[in-house]
């Protein structure tokens, strides 16, 4: 029995260690964003903007940039029911990086659900000009 007693204390006192393995930081972007922004009016006339943000505090255009959801830059779902509204004839596009992750998005304004994406990432687009 003596044994067993034993055996448990060495068991409980070889967990008891230090660990010898630290947790890793976790990593965080060097840069916010770094976007080029183009739109297009529709009529012939493009404009075109570079985003760099280290931080939200850096200009209005990146405060919008932390507050803006993901989805914002995903193409609308095939299948899902928009309404049939006509926004304008204005055409954007975003690339670039955003919180480390890539963006290759386009926008435009041809229905509800693009107009309302229009409009979510509407302070992004309007740095072009």
């Amino acid at each position: 029995m003596r044994f067993v007693v034993v055996l448990a204390a060495l068991a409980l006192l070889a967990g008891c260690g230090d660990d010898d393995e630290t947790e890793a930081p976790a990593s965080t972007p060097a840069q916010l964003a770094e976007l080029t922004v183009t739109v297009d009016d529709g009529n012939g006339t493009k404009k075109t903007a570079d985003i760099s943000c280290s931080a939200p505090e850096d200009s209005d255009v990146c405060a919008a940039l932390a507050d803006i959801k993901p989805k914002t830059f995903e193409p609308i779902p095939g299948k899902q029911a928009c309404t049939q509204q006509y926004g304008g004839p204005e055409t954007a596009t975003v690339n670039g990086t955003l919180n480390g992750e890539e963006i290759d998005a386009k926008f435009s304004r041809v229905n509800g659900c693009e107009i309302a994406r229009w409009d979510a990432a509407k302070e992004v687009l309007g740095a072009s000009g």
